[in-house]
């Protein structure tokens, strides 16, 4: 409990929080682009303690929200397949496609699976010989690691049933993405320390400089965040425009390069459609030509049509960071937890989600 009780603690919080007050002078613009980060800010109330001259919005974080709904249409079109055996985390499966969700896909009969992670996914394949077993694989670079592992593993073991349909997304071109659209009046970025923890911080400098743009890593506890908050109010008042890492803890500078090492070797960046953002360049990944294997688009037919959202659905522009939503006229009516039009009340991580579960 070390860290809960010393990253919560109220005296140091309520000291971040007068500092913050003392110091923010302007009106001031901060992007989280992690859904946890989503997920604690609105959990602990700490957009309500923060100055009236600070906004926080929140942007694409959430990797089940920005999923694609024409990705979603392919996973629908294999869980139709007879014979394959669909795999994937337990948010992707309630995510409305243009006209069904492997939830409803399941409950027509198809074999669709919820699994923890993509070696569960392996020991099915493994299992079951007389089924193909396809991991739908999604998540920014935290997960892709651990899927380039699995797809090591079963080519390790001559696995021939075993494929994964990528749709994987890499932060740093969607930032890119974000400034260039002339939407966002920015003043700065809080970073997600689980994909900093993989990558480092070498992407969010490229940023720095060429946007001027000041970022922090920040870690996920109240006093993480109000501490980061603090860290950018500072560099902001002084015209500074640098990473920093408040997130030390997890987080360093050269990030992980054993797991970039086996993500590289595995993984080749390609072009990748996002939510709300269109397709980004060089911002999603694809198996190598020697593990082309185990490609699901390699294998099976995923040619769909068109993909078609709900003509009343926000989400995009909830990802995009200018609309919230409370401007979305489906939220808490015909969208809700137990009956979401869009991924973004799906997920835990989703924005939508968050406000309907604790915003007042």
């Amino acid at each position: 409990m070390k860290h809960l009780s010393e990253y919560r603690d109220k005296e140091l919080a309520q000291k971040l929080i007068a500092a913050i007050r003392d110091q923010s002078k302007r009106p001031i613009r901060l992007m989280e682009v992690c859904g946890t980060h989503t997920v604690s800010i609105f959990r602990h109330g700490i957009r309500q303690v923060l100055p009236p001259t600070i906004q926080l919005i929140s942007g694409p974080g959430c990797p089940v929200c920005v999923t694609a709904t024409e990705e979603i249409d392919r996973a629908v079109k294999l869980a139709r397949n007879p014979g394959v055996m669909i795999t994937t985390f337990g948010d992707l499966v309630r995510v409305p496609g243009s006209q069904s969700s492997l939830q409803m896909e399941r409950a027509s009969g198809a074999d669709v699976r919820m699994v923890y992670s993509t070696f569960d996914a392996l020991k099915l394949a493994r299992e079951n010989q007389n089924k193909k077993v396809i991991f739908l694989a999604i998540g920014f670079e935290t997960t892709a690691p651990t899927i380039a592992a699995a797809v090591l593993e079963a080519k390790l073991l001559g696995l021939e049933n075993y494929f994964i349909l990528s749709a994987h997304k890499l932060l740093p071109p969607a930032l890119e993405v974000l400034l260039n659209s002339g939407d966002l009046n920015l003043q700065g970025f809080i970073y997600p320390g689980h994909v900093t923890t993989i990558i480092g911080t070498g992407a969010y400098e490229q940023v720095a400089e060429k946007y001027h743009l000041p970022g922090v890593v920040c870690g996920f506890e109240p006093v993480d965040i109000l501490e980061t908050i603090l860290m950018l109010v500072r560099q902001i008042e002084q015209g500074q425009a640098k990473v920093e890492i408040q997130y030390k803890r997890g987080s360093s500078a050269i990030g992980n390069p054993k797991a970039l090492n086996v993500l590289n070797r595995v993984f080749v960046p390609c072009d990748a459609p996002w939510r709300g953002l269109g397709t980004i360049p060089d911002s999603g990944l694809a198996l190598r030509p020697e593990f082309r294997a185990f490609a699901a688009e390699d294998h099976f037919d995923l040619q769909v049509p068109p993909a078609q959202d709900h003509p009343g659905c926000a989400c995009g522009e909830v990802l995009r960071g200018i609309k919230t939503p409370l401007q979305c006229l489906l939220f808490r009516t015909a969208c809700r937890p137990d009956s979401p039009i869009g991924p973004c009340m799906v997920s835990t991580e989703g924005t939508c989600a968050a406000y309907f579960k604790y915003n007042e």
